[in-house]
């Protein structure tokens, strides 16, 4: 369920209309959705027992404006960078309640997150482990850590979002994680505290995380008889969202949370979950205007001012994302087919091929919907174009909480060097 509908004609965001967004901020614009997001960490939260951590993966949406909402529903954060640490404590997420994940965290950013208390270090490999713990040692703390291990299962999504076989670059390979806990127990400044897993994203069926969560718990018990403190399971997240309106709807969360605490439920461990996609996508759209509609020789492109440095995800990922007009096409409103495409230079530069859609014009304003997960995190300004504006929305209240870029902060910190000048 999101906060997007049509009232009296017109698409809002909860209680505001888009077009009155449209005309203050200019296009395009991200808008998000308050009650949307409570609603989905809440639906998400709810269906794991007491006391486990929900750990919003901020690379799915770190705007702080969206941090902030989560962190005063009580959640976590789950990063991947310095950068992200500091968004996270920035938007009032306790040190105590971040888990810092990632393949190539620097000594840097792990003196950071030692520094800021957080949960628990998500251990790739045994490298890292060895400068964590001389990093630990350096400030003469311990670093609570998991493991992550790789239990090579298929999560059945995109390969380009596949993690847990054996053929990806994230964990210890299943074979060597007893090895590797063991390096970990003799190594000074480190606190073994659990098990980490993670498969993949945009998972829609829950035998492949069935299959590795019972996969873990076997390890948790062999660990368990080495000598290791297991308290904690992270199940990672990847739970997946309806982008596609008339596909079989992915497992609903209370559904994964059923699943998730009867395989592990006579472990006495505390669960960790990292949902990111889950929270944000659909709390999420994008609204762009169109500019023209172009009559090809073999089809009708209809061309808007928003563009794949503002959502790459078709580009990247063949993605599909739901486009409809911000103004409710009437009943008897003309269908017609059209690549919906940026004016960016790039054939990929497409949001929808051969989409049937209400008929469009000059000047029309459309919403690409499910856009609140890797939508802005993952824009860019090529082309030298400012990436899109977000706003956020909570009931007939809304503000700006991440501006249009002007032009001297897309490229003015450039530099002609003297030898150019003149």
């Amino acid at each position: 369920m999101n906060h997007f509908q049509y009232i009296d004609g017109v698409l809002n965001a909860e209680q505001v209309e888009l077009s009155v967004l449209a005309e203050k901020v200019g296009t395009p614009f991200y808008c998000y959705s308050s009650a949307t997001l409570k609603r989905h960490y809440s639906v998400f939260a709810d269906s794991f027992p007491r006391g486990s951590l929900v750990a919003y993966s901020v690379k799915a949406n770190g705007n702080l404006g969206v941090l902030r909402t989560l962190a005063r529903l009580g959640a976590g954060a789950d990063v991947v960078s310095g950068g992200e640490l500091r968004k996270a404590l920035k938007a009032g997420v306790p040190g105590t309640k971040i888990v810092f994940s990632g393949v190539g965290k620097t000594r840097a950013e792990m003196k950071l997150a030692l520094e800021a208390g957080i949960h628990q270090f998500n251990v790739e490999s045994e490298p890292e482990l060895e400068a964590l713990s001389e990093v630990a040692q350096s400030l003469n703390r311990e670093a609570p850590v998991t493991i992550r291990v790789n239990p090579d299962v298929d999560a059945k999504t995109h390969a380009k979002i596949t993690t847990g076989t054996s053929e990806t670059k994230f964990g210890i390979p299943w074979s060597r994680a007893r090895a590797a806990y063991a390096l970990a127990g003799k190594l000074k400044g480190i606190q073994v505290v659990g098990i980490d897993v993670h498969i993949g994203s945009q998972i829609v069926d829950l035998e492949p995380f069935e299959t590795a969560f019972r996969k873990v718990v076997e390890l948790a018990y062999v660990l368990r008889a080495d000598g290791h403190a297991i308290s904690r399971l992270d199940l990672g997240g990847g739970l997946g969202v309806p982008y596609i309106t008339n596909n079989e709807p992915p497992p609903d969360p209370q559904a994964y949370g059923a699943m998730a605490t009867r395989v592990t439920k006579d472990l006495g461990v505390q669960l960790i979950l990292e949902p990111g996609r889950l929270i944000a996508a659909n709390a999420g759209i994008l609204v762009s205007r169109v500019l023209y509609v172009k009559q090809g020789e073999a089809k009708t492109f209809a061309i808007i001012d928003a563009a794949m440095n503002d959502l790459i995800r078709p580009a990247l990922y063949d993605s599909h994302h739901e486009i409809v007009r911000v103004n409710e096409p009437g009943l008897n409103t003309p269908r017609r087919k059209y690549d919906v495409v940026g004016p960016i230079c790039e054939t990929s530069d497409i949001f929808a091929a051969d989409r049937e859609m209400p008929e469009l014009k000059s000047g029309d304003l459309v919403a690409i919907l499910s856009a609140g997960a890797y939508g802005a995190v993952m824009s860019s300004a090529y082309n030298a174009r400012p990436p899109a504006a977000e706003v956020l929305v909570k009931g007939d209240l809304w503000s700006v909480v991440k501006p249009r870029l002007e032009d001297d902060a897309v490229f003015g910190s450039e530099r002609i060097p003297d030898w150019l000048q003149g």
